[in-house]
């Protein structure tokens, strides 16, 4: 029945509403009957005491019932709702003016009427009623004599004909059923208009939980009707709450994306690297297994190049393998840089040195700037050693016999830009943006050579991208290619 917030508020609304309409007629009927009384007593206050003045109610102790038969006609013909009755010293009632037998009790606390006569009383004060066990209400007590020697009391009961009841007093007064109407209309037009408030703020957490439930169910937050207010125009929590959860929805949707992205990295990597261990795994094996049918029937010399060449296989799957390991290393959330100062123009020289064989063999000049003096750099050494490694690699290998490649060292205020150029045939504009994904490579008829892994742009895209640094290339066909990025300077060389 309750399964709505609007519903589970509107019940506990309602209900409250109830509850403090009744406590309110309960306070309002009590008040007022105790204003009624405090009225009535505080108006008839001296009517005992003009009584006793005028009648010599008790002589010698004795009840004067002619006097007493006098004063019951004329309260009867004046006002039949007042009681009368004379009482002893010690409460105990001599005569009364009610009815025969509805009396009920002999004798009257002395507590109230020795509060009557105490200064600074407040009113209205409730005496016993003869005619209850139980009951009390307001009085006028006088002394008799009012002067004197004490004989007795005359005790006025002033309410003897007040409603006792709620329902006569709701019968019986017109104010008091206009007062409760008016209660009831003001109580249920403040309920009408909660509701009325609950459904317009509930109703905009029900259509957020509707669109959660959609975007549970797989749609798409464009799909989705879900306003967004601004940060500073947000105004409740439920605003932030539709802010937040559309924050969340987009991240969501991201981490989504990429996962599925990734996913299909995964799937590409695999056929990749199944791809390139298939090819030398199958040579390699086809020569091991040529050696070990024909090892009596091959020359020597076709033995040592069958041989050669599995060799020169077995090298690429390990290089394959490391690169792969290597790539696996980077891209692990462990992986930290060691940063620290460095001469990055004698780094630059030591891997040169690796490559001078290679490219003089290829006839390729290597032309640098370090003869010009390169403040120290702040990056991880082993690292950057690894990024110029696989750039001159990747230069020396595409560049054509009597090539030129050019390894330039530019500083500036804060920073060292690196660009290694070749002359080499250069890399077409569409295929720019995929050089650095994972076994990404031209297309066969260009490749010089096919051992090559495909994988050493992507492991220094990840090295650079662990020194917040960007690598930009830019090539085109037939003009050679350049690839520049930037290292930070050490803290000691920009102070000084």
């Amino acid at each position: 029945m309750f399964t709505s917030l609007y519903s589970k508020l509107a019940a506990v609304l309602t209900a409250l509403f109830a509850l403090v309409g009744l406590m309110f007629l309960v306070v309002t009927l009590f008040s007022t009957d105790m204003y009624q009384q405090e009225v009535n007593q505080k108006l008839n206050s001296h009517l005992a005491e003009q009584i006793v003045k005028e009648r010599l109610l008790i002589q010698n102790r004795e009840v004067n019932q002619e006097a007493l038969k006098d004063i019951f006609h004329m309260l009867m013909v004046v006002n039949p709702s007042i009681e009368i009755y004379l009482l002893d010293v010690s409460g105990n009632i001599l005569a009364f003016s009610a009815v025969p037998g509805a009396v009920r009790k002999q004798w009257v606390d002395m507590g109230p009427i020795r509060a009557w006569f105490k200064k600074g009383s407040t009113m209205p004060i409730l005496g016993d009623d003869p005619r209850s066990l139980d009951g009390q209400k307001v009085f006028s007590v006088a002394r008799i004599p009012e002067k004197g020697d004490l004989q007795g009391y005359l005790y006025v009961i002033l309410g003897g004909e007040i409603y006792d009841s709620v329902a006569q007093k709701l019968k019986r007064s017109h104010i008091l059923k206009l007062s409760t109407w008016m209660i009831g209309a003001s109580l249920l037009f403040a309920l009408v208009t909660g509701l009325l408030l609950f459904a317009s703020l509930t109703g905009r957490l029900k259509k957020l939980a509707g669109v959660m439930d959609a975007f549970k169910s797989g749609q798409k937050l464009k799909q989705l009707d879900l306003p967004t207010v601004p940060p500073r125009k947000q105004t409740d929590e439920i605003e932030r709450l539709g802010t937040t959860f559309n924050n969340m929805a987009v991240r969501i949707e991201e981490q989504m994306e990429k996962l599925v992205q990734s996913d299909t990295t995964r799937r590409e990597l695999i056929a990749n690297v199944s791809h390139d261990l298939r090819t030398p795994l199958a040579t390699l094996q086809g020569y091991i297994e040529t050696l070990l049918l024909k090892d009596d029937q091959l020359p020597g010399v076709d033995r040592k190049s069958y041989l050669e060449i599995a060799l020169k296989h077995c090298d690429h799957l390990g290089n394959l393998v490391d690169r792969l390991l290597e790539l696996a290393t980077l891209e692990s959330p462990g992986m930290q840089v060691t940063r620290e100062p460095f001469n990055l123009g004698e780094l630059l020289q030591d891997v040169i040195q690796k490559f001078q064989l290679t490219a003089r063999e290829k006839n390729i000049h290597l032309i640098t700037n370090s003869e010009e003096p390169i403040p120290f750099v702040n990056a991880d050494i082993g690292l950057i050693e690894r990024v110029l490694e696989n750039l001159i690699e990747n230069a020396v290998r595409y560049t054509p016999q009597a090539g030129e490649i050019r390894l330039l060292l530019k500083p500036s205020s804060d920073t060292v830009q690196i660009q290694i150029s070749d002359t080499g045939p250069g890399i077409p504009e569409s295929f720019l943006p995929l050089i650095f994904n994972r076994f990404q490579q031209l297309d066969n008829s260009r490749k010089v050579d096919p051992g090559h892994t495909g994988l050493g742009l992507a492991i220094t895209k990840k090295i650079l991208d662990l020194h917040d640094s960007v690598i930009e290339v830019s090539s085109s066909p037939g003009s050679g290619t350049s690839f520049r990025f930037q290292l930070p300077l050490s803290s000691s060389q920009i102070d000084s």
